[in-house]
């Protein structure tokens, strides 16, 4: 099976990275050349020049880019040149109704899309250990299954085209609220003078801990919030989940007060650091900076 890879993000190069070891990667394609001849040089798959291609050369795509208009221009790029019976998998994090649309026009070429959002963030993208959830066929899921599990420790098929981004949304309101209660508590330790590194390292073994406590807490501690899953990333997948629950009539107050503080974050520049980076807010409630641990 041959793969090929669009998108060498933080996320995408990683995880393109991990289907080399697979053996199942065999070519690259990305926006900016530099990254593809860089993991090229270090896996030996084929950097192309551009994604069409790459398309037509493999049995398998995989995608993972920024946004809707990303993974729609890009299909419409490369539908007419994959092989018959294709599979494009695309693991970037939109709404379900473009992961239906992009099924839809793969489908009447012959090939066949499946939605496998990711989580599990950029540490999870480097050792496969990600949560991929997919919407589509049932046996087309079968069949990518080998290239899933080269990315990632759960990989579960979720329904029909959609499901997985629909799954993907469940989970980005769950990282606002758990990123919220999260800021607030060690904003709350540092007032009370606790030392931090031990409430992490002990409530890190409590029933209030999250994989988002043990792994981002540090940052917050720090007061250093190196990208890993951006602000305005997060603000784009909030404002999906927004525009899904108006569908059903429903305001969701997790989200909505989160893309508040995420518009703050952004206006005051700190738009392109780790979501962690809403302790900045949490620690002005208590009359302190947010930019330095205890």
């Amino acid at each position: 099976m041959k793969v090929g890879f669009i998108g060498l993000g933080a996320m995408g190069k990683p995880m393109a990275n991990n289907l080399a070891h697979a053996g199942l990667l065999a070519g690259v394609w990305n926006r900016s050349a530099a990254p593809a001849a860089e993991l090229a040089a270090e896996t030996g798959a084929r950097a192309y020049p551009d994604p069409e291609t790459l398309a037509a050369d493999m049995d398998v795509v995989v995608m993972c880019l920024p946004a809707d208009d990303d993974v729609l221009d890009m299909v419409a790029r490369i539908q007419g040149r994959l092989q018959p019976g294709a599979i494009v998998i695309d693991c970037s994090t939109v709404s379900a109704d473009t992961a239906r649309t992009a099924a839809a026009q793969l489908a009447a070429t012959g090939a066949s899309f499946l939605d496998c959002p990711v989580s599990g963030g950029v540490e999870g993208a480097r050792h496969a250990t990600l949560a991929i959830m997919c919407g589509g066929d049932a046996g087309v899921f079968e069949c990518a299954r080998p290239v899933l599990e080269g990315m990632g420790k759960t990989v579960v098929h979720m329904g029909p085209s959609g499901a997985g981004q629909a799954t993907k949304a469940t989970n980005q309101i769950m990282c606002a609220g758990i990123i919220q209660a999260v800021g607030e508590a060690m904003a709350f330790a540092r007032a009370e003078g606790l030392p931090l590194d031990r409430v992490i390292e002990t409530l890190g073994k409590g029933a209030g801990s999250s994989w988002y406590f043990v792994q981002r807490a540090p940052f917050m501690a720090r007061g250093e919030f190196p990208a890993g899953f951006r602000v305005r990333l997060h603000e784009k997948d909030l404002k999906i989940c927004q525009q899904m629950a108006a569908r059903h009539g429903a305001y969701l107050p997790v989200v909505e007060t989160t893309l508040m503080h995420y518009r703050k974050l952004i206006e005051t520049g700190y738009g392109d650091e780790d979501i962690s980076t809403i302790f900045r807010l949490k620690a002005a409630l208590f009359g302190g900076p947010g930019t330095a641990g205890r």
